[in-house]
């Protein structure tokens, strides 16, 4: 098979960044890889040490040092493929130099499991609508995949998934290591739309965790919020698609439960009294599923799909209610 993807650039410093570079590292497809951070004392310190000095810093990082850089044009131009690895939140600065003819041509990869603020728009949406990147050409990687147990090199799975079946299983055989196994799957819109929820559910379980709920009323939450993703999905792009695969259930599983989950540790400080800002100041790390509620919340005016999970962690979050009267409340709709 002809190898599409030749010269890939990461867009972003934070731990999944790390990750995805550990792995395109340790593959043994040819390729080149350039890597682009905004924090010019954490490129110094990997062209020396070959180690992120702020995430993953056991990780060894093979990148050449000429091909690490702040300068994003630089990097983008280098490029054949670009694999944005940056909060949703911040992807609209990160890009705001960039302009469409920058990216003409490129495979556009989104590893990132959030919604744009402000556009409500999943990033695939996003890269078409403003830099006029074809859906033919988007890609994007889901889980279940935390990056530190990459980092540990434990057996962990990704599914890639493109409109083109040829350029999903070119990214797959480029991502795969022995540690790190592959599917593919042609349905960009219910991936990337269960990658953003799946943060939500997350969210929720650690409020729930926070409020003293135990187990059995976790394994009711989880089982409702697969429920709740199928609705969504379901009426946001109909298509036939089995919603137990990894890269849907899976996901959800490992982000409500894991101990890596910032998203499960977000939810259970607020679920312990904590202000978002507290929360968000104490973790260092952005939790998506903060702004990701917001979003969906507001996308789902338009399709009004039934998520009373969805609406229980919204109305904790940005209406302040309490987490032990919503979760009380939530308790009562599930089944």
């Amino acid at each position: 098979m002809e190898q599409i993807i030749k010269k890939i650039a990461i867009i972003g410093g934070g731990s999944w960044a790390t990750a995805i570079v550990k792995m395109l590292c340790d593959n043994i497809v040819e390729k080149e890889v350039f890597w682009w951070m905004r924090n010019d004392s954490a490129i110094e310190h990997i062209r020396k040490f070959k180690h992120n000095p702020n995430y993953l810093s056991s990780v060894e990082i093979n990148v050449p040092a000429d091909n690490i850089s702040s300068d994003i044009r630089k990097i983008i131009a280098a490029a054949d493929s670009i694999l944005l690895n940056i909060p949703a939140a911040f992807l609209k600065e990160t890009l705001q130099d960039i302009i469409a003819e920058d990216l003409k041509g490129k495979k556009i990869i989104s590893a990132i499991k959030g919604i744009v603020p402000d556009e409500n728009l999943i990033i695939g949406e996003f890269m078409n609508q403003k830099y006029n990147i074809p859906f033919q050409d988007i890609l994007v990687i889901s889980g279940p995949c935390h990056a530190e147990e990459v980092a540990l090199e434990k057996l962990s799975y990704l599914t890639i998934a493109s409109p083109d079946n040829q350029v999903a299983c070119c990214l797959a055989g480029m991502l795969k290591t022995r540690y790190i196994k592959t599917n593919i799957s042609d349905d960009i819109y219910g991936t990337e739309y269960a990658a953003v929820l799946k943060n939500i559910y997350a969210v929720a379980s650690g409020i729930c965790h926070g409020v003293g709920f135990g187990d059995n009323f976790q394994a009711v939450l989880i089982s409702n919020a697969i429920r709740e993703i199928k609705r969504f999905v379901d009426v946001v792009h109909p298509i036939d698609r089995d919603i137990k695969e990894s890269a849907y259930l899976g996901d959800l599983l490992v982000t409500a439960y894991s101990q890596f989950s910032r998203n499960r540790t977000f939810g259970n400080m607020i679920g312990k009294g904590y202000t978002v800002k507290s929360a968000q100041l104490e973790m260092n790390m952005v939790a998506e599923g903060y702004y990701a509620v917001n979003s969906l919340h507001q996308i789902n005016k338009t399709y009004k799909v039934n998520m009373p999970i969805c609406r229980a962690v919204y109305a904790i979050i940005y209406e302040k209610h309490s987490p032990l009267i919503e979760m009380q409340l939530l308790s009562d709709l599930l089944s």
